[in-house]
């Protein structure tokens, strides 16, 4: 294995220097500089980043804690982390919840094993009686995003609640009476929020709510549609509380013979790739995915370089709104 020692021998100068080129701590001259990388191109040398870490107490890594299986929004999430975090100098690790209480206690359990400087953590709806108490008794930097929580810790998410309703009142301009609105996983803050928005304006409009529970699934959200717009009553109008269940939910309209609009006015929360290429495109709430994870990012570092301030941080990230045909309107 090539050592700092060979590439010093080579470049003509000492060790230490070689290590204030590779790591920035002092001004080294052009010419000495250029010798020092010459010197490790021609040897293939690298840097011991395990020893490096010993040394500085820091590993340059950050955890992401978050499901990514069966939904594209999270995977979303983990490229635009992984960009700005790459940007700023570290490296992402990833582990799965899948949404589980156990599966999430395991998940920052080991990102801790990994020594990572701080961990990002999309909350399950139980986070709070296990995975935060451990990351808080074990002082991680750690920033919630994408759901809020109850501990106090800095955390980054989109708004839910004046979305919402914002997609439910256009239904309402556009004559609608009896309306649904498909809900997550209950106990979630992104489903609680977007459930008081629906119920808001179905209270101030005088309107005809139903709630179905889609589970954040989208078998789940699929069984509930087909059954509550199987009868002759069925709502004119759907609001969808994120991109997979609005997925189950178009399966169930198809597998009823309904279409929207002209049966079924269709509104939904996350603005998923594909929502401008069905006919006709969908009327969405758009989440700003990438502002979000670079928010998240910048907290979690400013925590560690110590210039966040002392009180934790709660953060809203607006989204759009992406006005399509699905809601009816030309």
């Amino acid at each position: 294995m090539v050592t700092m020692a060979d590439v010093a021998r080579l470049a003509g100068v000492n060790a230490s220097t070689v290590s204030h080129v590779l790591n920035g701590t002092r001004t080294v001259s052009e010419p000495t500089r250029e010798a020092v990388l010459s010197a490790i191109t021609r040897t293939g040398y690298r840097q011991n980043t395990l020893a490096r870490s010993l040394a500085r107490s820091s590993t340059t890594t950050l955890g992401l804690a978050s499901r990514f299986v069966s939904n594209p929004h999270f995977a979303d999430l983990v490229t635009s982390i992984e960009g700005s975090a790459r940007a700023a100098g570290y490296t992402l690790v990833l582990a799965d919840t899948h949404d589980d209480p156990v599966e999430e206690l395991r998940a920052v359990h080991e990102l801790a094993d990994r020594r990572v400087d701080g961990i990002l953590l999309a909350p399950s709806v139980h986070a709070d009686a296990e995975a935060l108490p451990f990351l808080a008794t074990h002082r991680i930097p750690t920033v919630l995003l994408d759901r809020f929580a109850d501990p106090e810790v800095d955390q980054v998410a989109p708004e839910n609640t004046e979305a919402t309703a914002l997609l439910t009142s256009h239904l309402a301009d556009l004559g609608h009476r009896r309306l649904a609105f498909v809900a997550g996983l209950a106990g979630l803050s992104s489903t609680s929020e977007r459930l008081a928005g629906f119920q808001r304006v179905v209270e101030e409009r005088g309107l005809s709510g139903v709630v179905l529970d889609g589970g954040s699934e989208t078998d789940v959200a699929e069984a509930a549609v087909r059954e509550a717009f199987a009868g002759a009553q069925r709502p004119t109008g759907v609001v969808v509380g994120n991109n997979s269940m609005t997925v189950g939910t178009l399966r169930a309209l198809r597998a009823l013979g309904l279409r929207s609009p002209r049966d079924v006015a269709l509104v939904c929360y996350d603005d998923p790739e594909w929502a401008d290429l069905v006919e006709p495109g969908l009327t969405a709430i758009h989440q700003d995915v990438p502002a979000m994870a670079t928010r998240a990012v910048t907290m979690i570092l400013e925590r560690l370089a110590g210039t966040a301030p002392e009180t934790s941080r709660r953060e809203r990230i607006p989204p759009t709104f992406r006005h399509r045909g699905s809601c009816g309107c030309p």
